[in-house]
């Protein structure tokens, strides 16, 4: 078989854009995409995208050419997931929550060519605008609003036309740019990591197309369900589902901001299936005082910090079917999952619920993952103890970090991504992450995990969220420092006291936190990260504890 080789007709890319022409046939008058009372189906939404592709090669827009989005998740935002790469540019969607001189600094150093702006996000991009240096070539801009009309009278000399005009002037039978290899960069993200400043990482079309199959596949997504965007677009391409619902020709229901009675409303109307969120999003759900338990069970998966297992125990009592999982921007989704083994759902729900917050196994499609030590190599003891660095493997692995070859080498090491994260194997080859490799305690030699406290901080009938870091300590050299946000609605607060005197009872006394702080709301990144770099500055600023023998 030694002169059988690929042939051209074997060859062809791989790219997830590829999706949406078939979805367009298939499911071409089923709906697409709902926003407030606009619906559009896939035959218009696969339209809309071509002509969009078309106008921006109209703009000049070229292969290579870097188009960045800032708007929230509404169906602009959805279409141009497609529009942009199918134009042959890369798509940058940025962070439509960042100040002006963050989005300064990421359109200087992507060289976007071109900015979608959503109208709310008008004045902070212009800001942004102002403040890149005078000899850098500037990109254009076009408005996007929710009212068409409204858009044109408002676009100023700032904009070069409208989201809609691009789509009414652009050609329907527009031949969509086919990548010339699947190796091809189709979208730049820079990471809203809590531990450092923002990276731009680069995905190829082989990459999107190997993780929105795999994630259909091990979240067991069916045909056409009802997927509600309460995971930002702009965090990772929404862990690539944009496409991926595309290709099972779903029901994308948009919204631009939520709140727990938002969701609920929409999933009653809309008869929701499926539905993505930081752990954020569970306590937000289970935080309300008129929850009812669901009329038909609604698939959550969430991911990010590991969600403490009171939270998805009080999740699941309202109806809610939680999957777990981990991923990063450079793995542009979850390629790690908590598959749920039949005989777990005869445990009792405290061990249901402590199983599913483990982050699990690699997906399917995925090559490999392990804890190994950092400075060795080697692979830790699978005894759900020992710790050490998270390393991932597979097809969806990022190109790399844009014009960063040393951070690129540096993550790059002996055929693994190093993920910085901190995690024990278990003994049945299940991961679990125990803190970012910066979120580790050392206090008297001993290695704490915060997300080991934080857990036991959830299970406080009075606390909504909680963060640990490390504070500074004369005999120790750190000790746990636990912030500590209550439910509403209490008649009576929990004093320091009372959380430290909780926790001492539930955990080796070496890891309860010496010091308590209250506080209304937890600082957090724009996709419900709390920002922990920002709780260790306010706890190194307290000085040193006089810590005693414990």
């Amino acid at each position: 078989m030694d002169e059988l080789k690929p042939t051209l007709a074997s060859l062809s890319p791989l790219t997830p854009l590829a999706f949406l022409e078939r979805t367009a046939t298939v499911y071409g008058d089923c709906p697409s995409v709902i926003y407030n009372e606009m619906t559009y189906t896939w035959s218009q939404t696969h339209r809309r995208c071509l002509q969009v592709a078309s106008s921006l090669s109209s703009y000049g827009i070229k292969p290579g050419h870097v188009v960045s989005v800032v708007a929230p998740n509404i169906p602009a935002m959805y279409e141009l997931q497609f529009a942009v790469p199918m134009s042959g540019a890369i798509l940058n969607n940025i962070n439509s929550r960042l100040d002006a001189r963050t989005i300064s600094i990421l359109l200087r150093h992507s060289e976007s060519k071109l900015v979608f702006v959503d109208c709310l996000s008008r004045d902070v991009i212009l800001d942004a605008m102002s403040l890149l240096p005078p000899n850098t070539k500037r990109p254009s801009l076009v408005l996007i609003a929710d009212d068409a009309e409204a858009a044109e009278s408002s676009v100023t000399r700032d904009f070069c036309c409208s989201y809609e005009s691009m789509v009414e002037k652009g050609d329907p039978g527009f031949r969509w740019v086919q990548p010339r290899s699947e190796w091809d960069p189709m979208v730049l993200n820079y990471t809203s990591g809590t531990t450092s400043s923002p990276k731009g990482v680069v995905h190829c079309h082989r990459g999107i197309f190997t993780i929105a199959v795999g994630s259909l596949i091990d979240w067991g997504v069916p045909k056409q369900p009802v997927y509600l965007w309460t995971l930002p677009i702009f965090h990772a391409n929404g862990w690539s589902y944009p496409w991926g619902i595309a290709a099972v020709g779903g029901t994308n229901i948009c919204l631009r901001k939520f709140n727990a009675p938002t969701i609920y409303s929409l999933i009653n109307l809309h008869g929701v299936t499926h539905m993505c969120g930081a752990p954020v999003v569970l306590t937000m759900l289970t935080n309300t005082t008129d929850n009812e338990p669901l009329k038909s069970p609604v698939q959550i998966l969430t991911a990010g910090a590991p969600p403490p297992s009171a939270v998805l125990f009080r999740t699941e009592s309202l109806g809610f079917v939680v999957s777990h999982g981990y991923g990063l921007t450079e793995t542009a989704g979850l390629v790690v999952s908590c598959a749920w083994k039949p005989k777990w759902n005869t445990f009792p729900a405290s061990e249901r619920a402590r199983l599913k917050s483990r982050q699990g196994v690699k997906i399917v499609g995925f090559t490999g993952i392990d804890v190994v030590d950092p400075k060795s190599g080697k692979s830790v003891k699978r005894d759900g103890v020992a710790l050490g660095e998270v390393v991932l493997s597979g097809g969806c692995i990022m190109l790399g970090y844009l014009k960063d070859p040393i951070g690129t080498s540096k993550s790059m090491k002996d055929g693994w991504f190093y993920t910085g994260d901190v995690g024990v194997m278990h003994s049945d080859g299940y991961l679990e992450i125990k803190d970012r490799s910066k979120d580790v305690i050392i206090s008297g030699g001993e290695n704490i995990s915060s997300v080991e406290i934080e857990s036991v901080l959830y299970t406080h009938p009075a606390v909504n969220e909680a963060a640990v870091v490390a504070r500074p300590d004369e005999y120790w050299g750190e000790t746990p420092c636990a912030f500590v946000g209550f439910k509403d609605g209490l008649t009576q607060k929990p004093r320091e006291k009372d959380i430290i005197d909780f926790c001492r009872e539930k955990m080796p006394h070496y890891m309860v936190p010496r010091t308590v702080v209250f506080k209304d709301e937890l600082p957090k990144t724009s996709t419900g990260k709390i920002q922990k770099f920002v709780l260790r500055e306010i706890a190194k600023g307290m000085g040193s504890s006089k810590g005693s023998r414990m």
